[in-house]
């Protein structure tokens, strides 16, 4: 039987997710670069071999390019979606840093936020995975 065309759940959660990735994206190269500079945790730039800049400018082009490729690459979308929830993934421990060392990012001022942050961590990736799959 085939598939109804059109706007369904999963289209509109893969449209907001994409969105959402684009302008964290945004965030991360222009009015925020600095906010993110200072939460990269010193561990991130010596096993990466860089500087804070560097891996706030590579988030940042990572988050635009993969809600681009989201709505521009259908065929590629559960590549996509599982890319997204492994960004996810990766991104944690520099939300683990951020928490423990109690310093402020863009829209994170408060020990509250940034212990709520922690938790949003899962649903995002489940978002990513569930948003990507046809069924």
């Amino acid at each position: 039987m085939p598939r109804p065309r059109g706007l369904t759940i999963r289209s509109v959660a893969r449209g907001v997710l994409a969105l959402l990735l684009v302008a964290a994206g945004v965030g991360h190269l222009t009015w925020g670069r600095r906010g993110y500079r200072i939460v990269v945790p010193g561990w991130a730039t010596r096993m990466l071999h860089t500087d804070k800049d560097a891996i706030v400018v590579a988030s940042g082009a990572a988050e635009v390019l993969l809600g681009v490729g989201l709505i521009a690459l259908p065929r590629e979308r559960r590549r996509l979606g599982a890319a997204i929830a492994a960004f996810f993934v990766a991104v944690f421990p520099g939300n683990v840093h951020q928490w423990r060392t109690g310093r402020s990012a863009p829209g994170l001022n408060t020990d509250r936020a940034r212990f709520l942050r922690l938790f949003l961590q899962v649903p995002l990736i489940a978002w990513a995975w569930w948003a990507t799959r046809e069924r």
